[in-house]
């Protein structure tokens, strides 16, 4: 998608930088005026700066700034959410609230296949474009072509094959009809 009317960086904890710095990128890049954040509730580890543990979401939002993106084009939207379903039901009622024909989506490449399966679910009948974009090879975290040989890459890219079968049983009312909103 060459442009979009919003970006949105999905949730992923640790995955927050490499998300929010693409994010970033495309931003530079016009590819759209505005980045939405959705907010996993989950906090981060120890800062010193802020003597406490920030939301992973507020790390997200200091990414994107150190980046040069103004904050006035920086959004979270409200809702606290717990899985990619729920990002992308939540990101369809922003979309829709704001009456935007377009949303090019952010998150990891060991992520992308779920979450742009899941995302094409949701927003299917909306006459809302969706767009997938990830951080390039060199910048993705874990490795690609070593991500077997830590626990964090079995976790991350491991666990996103587990859940890929998990969504298409849990959610196959994508296949037959409407998600209910």
């Amino acid at each position: 998608m060459p442009r979009a009317d919003v970006l949105a960086v999905l949730s992923g904890g640790s995955a927050y930088r490499e998300r929010a710095q693409r994010a970033a990128q495309l931003f530079k890049e016009e590819r759209s005026p505005t980045i939405v954040l959705t907010n996993d509730g989950q906090r981060s580890g120890w800062s010193s700066a802020q003597q406490r543990n920030p939301f992973f979401v507020e790390r997200e939002a200091e990414e994107l700034k150190k980046a040069d993106v103004p904050a006035e084009r920086i959004e979270v939207v409200p809702q606290i959410v717990s899985s990619t379903y729920q990002e992308a039901m939540v990101l369809r009622q922003y979309a829709a609230a704001h009456n935007l024909h377009s949303v090019l989506v952010v998150t990891s490449a060991y992520h992308s296949r779920r979450a742009l399966w899941t995302l094409r679910h949701i927003f299917r009948g909306s006459g809302i474009e969706i767009g997938l974009d990830t951080p390039p090879t060199s910048e993705q975290t874990p490795a690609p072509t070593t991500w077997w040989l830590s626990w964090r890459g079995w976790q991350s890219v491991g666990g996103e094959y587990l859940k890929i079968v998990y969504y298409r049983l849990r959610y196959d009312d994508f296949i037959s009809g409407t998600p209910e909103t």
